[in-house]
């Protein structure tokens, strides 16, 4: 899956709000967050639409 690109992702605290927001979609899934470009990676069988949702729902905003 292409990199998804988070708005408000800030610090620790939220790339942890995130990997966990992700995992409640997709808990076999490898998840890969970078803070400076505020991009995520997520690998395994998972549907890019429920990710995207779930990161919604954790109070960010998903860019494109």
């Amino acid at each position: 899956m292409a990199p998804i690109t988070v708005e408000g992702m800030t610090c620790g605290g939220c790339a942890a709000a995130v990997r966990k927001a992700i995992a409640s979609v997709a808990p076999a899934a490898h998840v890969e967050v970078d803070l400076a470009s505020r991009q995520v990676r997520v690998d395994g069988d998972v549907d890019e639409q429920s990710i995207k949702a779930a990161i919604c729902g954790a109070g960010y905003q998903v860019a494109g």
